[in-house]
C-alpha cells in the first residue's frame, strides 16, 4: 500500500508545490511508484511543473463522478516511467469531498509506493481536504516572518489530524544569521515544534516551478524519508 503524504504550507509562494514535484521525480528515479496528485483546486499546477499539462485525457474529478476508472486519470511522465501525475479541475472544487478523494487514491493505493498530495496553502477547506487524504505530512517554509507566522498556525491543526509524522522543510534557507535577523533552519523547527525533514539552501533558488534533478537538496529529503520508513515523530 502506498505512503500518502500531504505536502501543505501556510503560505502560498514558499515552493510547496516545487517540492512535491521534485520529491515526486526523486523517488521515481530510485524505482518507486509515485502518483503526484494535486489537490491545489484553486491553482492547479502541478501538471505544469512536472511538464505533462498537455497530457490528460482525465482529471481526478472525472474519476470520482465515475466518468473513467481511478487509474485512467494519471498521466504517466515521458521522462520517469514510474511516475505519474493525478490532476484536479478546478471548475468543481467544491463539489469534491475528502471522502470521495480518499476512495480514488484508496483504489489506487495498492499499485503504488507512495501518494504526494499538493495541498492549497493555509486553512480553508482545500487544505482540510487534502489532509484528510493523508496519513503523513510535510510543512513547507520560509524563513521571513509572514511565512513563519502561517506555517506556525498550519503546524499545529496538522498536529491534531494524529498523522503518523509530521516534518518540516525549510525553503530558501540561509546558512548563517544575515541582516533582517532571519532564523537558521534548526531555530526554525524549534520555534514550530517539528523535526527537520530537509533544507533547501537559498543558493539553489527553487522557488520556479520546475524539476531540478541534481538538486542535492531534494535527493536528500528523498533519502531521509525513504531510510525512516515513516519518518520523523511531530512535537508535542
Amino acid at each position: 500500500m502506498a505512503r500518502k503524504i500531504v505536502i501543505t504550507s501556510g503560505k502560498g509562494g514558499v515552493g510547496k508545490t516545487t517540492l512535491c514535484c521534485n520529491l515526486g521525480v526523486q523517488l521515481a528515479r530510485r524505482g518507486y511508484r509515485v502518483i503526484v496528485c494535486d489537490l491545489d483546486f484553486g491553482l492547479n499546477n502541478a501538471d505544469v511543473v512536472l511538464g505533462v499539462e498537455n497530457r490528460a485525457l482525465y482529471d481526478i474529478s472525472d474519476a470520482v463522478e465515475g466518468r473513467c476508472r481511478p487509474r485512467q486519470a494519471l498521466v504517466a511522465h515521458p521522462r520517469y516511467p514510474t511516475l505519474f501525475s493525478l490532476t484536479s479541475n478546478r471548475v468543481l472544487e467544491r463539489y469534491v469531498s475528502a471522502q470521495a478523494v480518499r476512495l480514488v487514491l484508496e483504489a489506487l493505493s495498492p499499485q503504488f509506493d507512495f501518494v504526494l498530495i499538493d495541498s492549497p496553502a493555509g486553512i480553508e477547506d482545500g487544505f482540510h481536504r487534502a489532509a484528510a487524504c493523508a496519513e503523513e505530512a510535510l510543512l513547507v517554509t520560509t524563513p521571513h516572518i509572514s511565512a513563519l507566522r502561517d506555517a506556525d498556525r498550519v503546524a499545529g491543526i496538522l498536529k491534531s489530524y494524529r498523522f503518523y509524522s509530521v516534518g518540516l522543510v525549510v525553503n530558501f534557507a540561509r546558512r548563517e544569521r544575515r541582516r533582517g535577523g532571519l532564523l537558521l533552519s534548526e531555530e526554525i523547527a524549534a520555534t514550530l515544534r517539528l523535526p527537520l525533514a530537509g533544507i533547501v539552501p537559498e543558493e539553489e533558488k527553487v522557488f520556479s516551478e520546475n524539476i531540478v534533478e541534481r538538486s542535492r537538496a531534494f535527493r536528500l529529503i528523498a533519502d531521509r524519508i525513504l531510510a525512516a520508513g515513516i519518518p520523523m515523530k511531530g512535537g508535542a
